[in-house]
């Protein structure tokens, strides 16, 4: 450190109010939040002990910077990171999140001994080893595996991703991200498609009048033919839905009711399939349309495919809830989407769909439509 700097400290150091000690942690964080500054070890042990002394002390709003301040610093000293990532979840965070020098010991320490949010974090880190992914699955928590298979960056080792293929029997949230996982063996997701048609015909016969015999036909062969294909994991549950979507297409059993009853359930990639088939859209092109920010492209979907008032609003409601921010709680959102609804003619819109059948960029068209208002 410079001369400069220890003057500070030291005068830090005499100042014993609760406002000096708090300005002393403060600076020592950002001493070491400075990648440009290389500090000594002897510098590094008198920061490490100053601030063991005084993180217990020092207010909650202090404690919640300096963890956002090392969280991503390479000199903060491992024995705080430590401590903080032990703290209290709103000052955790950062850390749990974002800090490589907590060690994978460290980590299962926490989840055995914190809260729930402190393993939620743990399992969405950028990385996670197999011994910390165990200790996350040992848990027991729905929740905190479901969050740990949908990290991508989670190393589950082949003991454990048998074990959790086997629970998926039961425990339906965690079908989905395992079948979107690239790591998942091909013996183990040709397991899983038997009993996750078997769950998706059970749906479908409670809550909608379709014939069983033919149902089962339908099921069979959607299992057959995913478990046959032995592509890329990310895939095979928009495919499994695709298929099952468009069975159901063809028997004329997709209906505007199906399609809230399928979202409401939280089944996404079944909702997504349904609505691309019964728009007549790529797959793709309909995902940009149904989560597309200012709620067009979902009003000239539903209009295209007749939905009416009522179930589009529903539509719209819980699509706008899953939204981040302050787009969750929008009622401008709703009022401009409603009066775009009522506006719009069915004949309009499935014209606008058409030009998305060729060109998939179709905010154009949704703002063509809106700069000239049918009369």
């Amino acid at each position: 450190m410079i001369a400069t700097d220890v003057r500070m400290l030291v005068d830090l150091a005499r100042d014993k109010s609760s406002h000096g000690r708090s300005s002393l942690v403060t600076a020592i964080g950002d001493l070491m939040e400075d990648s440009g500054r290389i500090l000594t070890l002897q510098e590094k042990a008198l920061m490490n002990d100053i601030l063991k002394k005084l993180i217990q002390d020092v207010a909650r709003p202090i404690r919640k910077a300096l963890a956002e301040k090392l969280s991503l610093s390479p000199n903060a000293p491992q024995e705080i990171v430590n401590l903080l990532a032990n703290d209290e979840f709103d000052i955790a965070s950062p850390v749990l999140l974002k800090s490589d020098l907590l060690t994978d010991e460290d980590l299962v320490e926490i989840v055995r001994h914190r809260t729930l949010s402190h393993r939620l974090a743990i399992a969405m880190r950028r990385s996670v080893s197999t011994l910390v992914s165990d200790a996350l699955v040992g848990t027991a928590s729905v929740d905190v595996i479901k969050a740990l298979l949908e990290n991508h960056g989670a190393q589950i080792g082949d003991a454990t991703m048998t074990y959790l293929v086997q629970q998926s029997e039961s425990v339906d949230e965690f079908q989905e991200p395992l079948l979107r996982r690239k790591d998942l063996p091909t013996d183990l997701s040709k397991k899983m498609y038997v009993w996750v048609s078997a769950a998706l015909r059970q749906y479908i016969i409670e809550h909608y009048p379709v014939d069983k015999t033919e149902l089962d036909l339908t099921v069979a062969k959607v299992a057959e033919d995913i478990a046959a294909h032995d592509g890329d994991n990310s895939s095979r549950a928009e495919d499994a839905a695709m298929a099952l979507a468009e069975q159901l297409a063809k028997r004329s059993e997709l209906t505007a009711d199906m399609l809230v009853k399928t979202l409401r359930r939280g089944e996404i990639a079944l909702f997504e399939a349904m609505l691309a088939q019964m728009i007549g859209l790529r797959p793709q092109v309909a995902r940009k349309l149904i989560y597309e920010d200012g709620g067009e492209g979902l009003v000239i979907g539903c209009r295209a495919c007749n939905i009416n008032r009522t179930d589009f609003t529903a539509l719209f409601l819980m699509l706008q809830r899953a939204r981040p921010g302050d787009l969750a709680n929008n009622p401008y959102q709703l009022s401009r989407s409603m009066e775009m609804f009522d506006r719009l003619k069915p004949d309009t819109a499935r014209k606008v769909v058409e030009r998305w059948k060729i060109n998939p960029f179709f905010l154009k068209s949704i703002r063509r439509l809106e700069n000239h208002p049918q009369k």
